[in-house]
């Protein structure tokens, strides 16, 4: 933490000096961005299908995004290895945008989120004051409330924001922190993470991490109707539940949880994340983040088979993006293919079985 805190300290003090004499202060915030920046510069961070692997590490990361038939493509992904200059830690985030600027909202988002989350992270810690910093259930509680600090200002800067319409238009956002061998997982949507690990007759098994956010869930369609919203089906697509304004027919969001889409934010959509957390053993293998363009077609065991199948790990998020895509053409006949992105993240060196 001593590297952080020096690195994060001696960027802030350095754009303090060149501030000075227009504002006269400077936020952790632009320190963080900067990092982020010199983490693209240095291959570190990856906003693209490819892969990430930074010497020394035992984290492997590979990305693959392919646009549906739908338009523009409204999924992105992030990998940032060596988060906040940490050798320990490393970030992912998948969003999934929707409406008509959907993907501009989760672009934004993706651009946000991890310096807001590496500042308001370095904040917690230098507040907090507990002499058992050291074990995991504290160490999870300081990324929880960062996490949920971090989503609110972004769900507040996202609507204050006059270049970008969200009004209308939203984005789901799941992510990861990996800091040594506990993962902090924070969801807001219905994308999925899954994790594969090796159970006890050897075989490779999914693990759900997080719950698909969708209006149909009990605790999640209880509160939409409690602030007025509405939940139903339209006719042409049964078992496809959507939220809705109380006297409109709009917006028919297919999640409950969203950033943006403040046109029925006041009746029940929420921007909270869902943060959990797993300490990894010698039988975790890889975790698997993906849009629901995969999981809509794809099943849990499928997925961690398909991964774990493909010879060639850095191509393994693209091996599973195209039996997405192939099951979609022989599942969903006649229905337009949905963007479909996926993030691997190994956990060891080698693939154990």
């Amino acid at each position: 933490m001593g590297r952080f805190s020096s690195m994060f300290n001696g960027l802030a003090k350095s754009f303090s000096m060149k501030k000075a004499k227009r504002s006269g202060r400077c936020s952790g915030r632009e320190a963080a961005e900067a990092m982020a920046k010199e983490a693209k510069k240095n291959d570190s961070l990856l906003c693209t299908s490819g892969t990430v692997h930074v010497d020394g590490s035992n984290n492997l990361a590979s990305v693959f995004s392919k646009k549906g038939q739908k338009g523009v493509n409204q999924d992105c992904c992030i990998v940032w290895e060596e988060f906040g200059c940490q050798e320990d830690m490393i970030f992912c985030g998948i969003f999934d945008g929707h409406g008509s600027w959907g993907h501009y909202v989760a672009k934004r988002v993706r651009e946000s989120m991890p310096p807001c989350l590496l500042c308001n992270w370095q904040e917690t810690l230098s507040q907090d004051i507990d002499v058992e910093t050291e074990k995991k259930q504290h160490r999870f509680n300081i990324w929880k409330h960062s996490f949920l600090k971090t989503c609110a200002a972004i769900d507040q800067e996202l609507k204050q924001n006059r270049k970008i319409d969200s009004f209308f238009s939203g984005t789901t956002a799941l992510s990861i922190v990996r800091q040594g061998e506990l993962i902090v997982i924070a969801n807001v949507g219905d994308s999925r993470a899954v994790l594969a690990t090796t159970s006890e007759e050897g075989t490779l098994i999914p693990i759900q991490l997080t719950l698909d956010f969708k209006p149909n869930l009990p605790q999640e369609a209880e509160r939409i109707m409690e602030c007025q919203g509405r939940v139903f089906c339209l006719k042409d697509e049964p078992g496809v539940h959507r939220v809705w304004m109380p006297d409109e027919e709009s917006p028919g969001l297919a999640m409950s949880r969203a950033f943006g889409d403040y046109c029925i934010k006041d009746y029940g959509l929420i921007s909270v994340p869902e943060v959990t957390h797993r300490n990894i053993t010698s039988s975790d293998q890889f975790v698997v983040l993906a849009t629901d363009g995969v999981w809509d077609v794809i099943s849990n065991q499928e997925a961690v088979d398909i991964v774990s199948s493909t010879p060639d790990r850095t191509k393994s998020a693209k091996r599973l993006v195209e039996c997405a895509m192939h099951a979609w053409k022989r599942k969903r006949r006649g229905i337009a293919m949905d963007d479909i992105s996926a993030i691997c993240l190994f956990f060891h060196s080698s693939l154990s079985q």
